[in-house]
């Protein structure tokens, strides 16, 4: 029972994560967008997507990876180390994770460059950088839901796939 109630807010913490981080790209999207805009418009626009921003960075995505992080260990803790050796699948989702929290730190670095109205990432890049999260939530979800009846390279080649096809997508779509 304790292990499903973990499991359970473990998930809620995750849609929390993801939440904030497919929504916060979003709003680099709409920043970098207002930057072309009339000096009026882009003084107030600017500032109001870097507050934005940066409120739903501190109050949604940071509490959201850290509650899913602190869920996740305890799952593990309450199973044991040698449950966590024995399942294969788990090793590539905490390495999954540990990556989309690489990207998240990445995103306070893209947060604090807009805060400034640096314009270093194109519409383009910023497009793919909000496809990141969701190449990254459909591969972890099937790894936790599939465990060990996934062929782990078919999950990883599915995901290097999926990336390439959303790449394709968007940059075939983007126009500037």
């Amino acid at each position: 029972m304790i292990y499903l109630f973990l499991k359970a807010l473990h998930v809620i913490s995750m849609v929390a994560w993801f939440a904030g981080l497919i929504y916060l790209v979003r709003l680099f999207i709409y920043h970098s967008d207002a930057l072309n805009q009339d000096d009026a418009d882009k003084s107030i626009l600017t500032k109001q997507y870097a507050q934005m921003s940066l409120r739903l960075y501190k109050h949604l995505c940071n509490p959201g990876m850290m509650l899913t992080w602190f869920f996740g260990i305890a799952m593990i803790a309450h199973n044991g180390m040698e449950w966590f050796g024995q399942n294969g699948w788990l090793h590539v989702k905490v390495l999954l994770v540990l990556l989309l929290t690489v990207y998240h730190l990445y995103l306070k670095k893209v947060m604090k460059s807009q805060a400034n109205n640096e314009n270093k990432h194109s519409g383009l890049k910023l497009r793919l950088l909000s496809e990141v999260p969701t190449v990254f939530l459909i591969t972890i979800v099937m790894l936790g839901i599939f465990k060990t009846g996934a062929n782990i390279m078919y999950v990883v080649g599915g995901m290097v796939l999926l990336a390439l096809i959303i790449y394709i997508g968007i940059k075939s779509t983007y126009k500037n």
